[in-house]
């Protein structure tokens, strides 16, 4: 099983930036939790940071090339007002996560705004790195075929 694990804007920023909101854990980290809960669950977690739009859209179309079995992604920024990259997931017919490091319903009346979240099967937020975690497990869970 392949996993693709998508970070958009700013977030290669984790550990400098904001953290009151987003903890000292760097994105490294974080790729390196994913992955050891990845070999756990027997799938392969593909990790990707971007700042370009354009690319994250690019890397979205591979994905569905490459027939990933999920998506679990933190768009950053570009939750609030990417319809490209909305648009670009909803290509995608395997379950999509979408994942946050603060809770971005307590937040600015802004970021309480995600055009993505009506494409992906859950939005989990506010658990730190936890919330990547537990977005690895359910996409999982959700990729694997009933018995």
């Amino acid at each position: 099983m392949k996993v693709l694990l998508l970070h958009g804007v700013n977030l290669n920023m984790f550990g400098k930036r904001d953290p009151k909101q987003y903890g000292t854990a760097t994105l490294d980290e974080i790729n390196s939790r994913m992955q050891a809960l990845g070999t756990e669950l027997g799938a392969e977690v593909i990790a990707f940071q971007t700042n370009s739009e354009g690319e994250m859209v690019d890397r979205i179309h591979e994905a569905f090339a490459e027939g990933v079995d999920a998506v679990v992604i933190n768009p950053g920024a570009w939750t609030h007002y990417s319809y490209a990259i909305r648009d670009a997931l909803e290509i995608l017919t395997v379950p999509i996560i979408e994942v946050h490091m603060s809770d971005i319903h307590a937040r600015e009346p802004w970021r309480r705004v995600s055009v993505i979240k009506d494409v992906a099967k859950e939005q989990i937020a506010g658990f730190g790195v936890d919330s990547y975690l537990r977005g690895l497990r359910a996409g999982v869970a959700a990729a694997k075929p009933a018995k």
